[in-house]
């Protein structure tokens, strides 16, 4: 079970992404701003952070302190009639691919289907402790 991330201001698009995901399997959770999508990952560091491409362009390094757990990765994703826009060279390096969705929404799927399955292979997937192994 892969956490995925999902930060923008189209609520319908990532809520029906956020389904999709999680009738694969996965655990998906969305906000709708970057101070909501820190607090989320302050709690829970998501594998996968997906990100609007205009919200990072505006937020420039502030995305880069979003915590993200071992292996984790930055997606960012915008409409197809929606214009580039720049990136903070930094950001550009952060991040694995720039997608336009809903068109590329099974690359989203595989690219989290991918990630997760690599994060188990090298054993930075979170996994809880059973309770018989615990400390007391």
């Amino acid at each position: 079970m892969t956490h995925v991330l999902l930060v923008g201001g189209d609520v319908a698009l990532l809520e029906g992404l956020a389904q999709s995901l999680a009738a694969q399997g996965h655990a998906p959770s969305v906000a709708t701003s970057l101070a909501e999508a820190r607090e989320l990952a302050t709690i829970e560091p998501p594998l996968v952070l997906v990100v609007n491409r205009a919200l990072a362009s505006s937020a420039g390094a502030e995305l880069l302190g979003i915590p993200l757990s071992a292996g984790g990765a930055r997606l960012l994703y915008r409409a197809a009639t929606v214009p580039l826009a720049p990136l903070l060279p930094a950001l550009q390096r952060s991040v694995l691919a720039d997608l336009t969705l809903p068109l590329e929404r099974h690359r989203l799927s595989a690219l989290v289907h991918s990630l997760g399955e690599r994060a188990r292979a090298t054993g930075r997937d979170l996994r809880p402790a059973p309770p018989d192994t615990r400390a007391r």
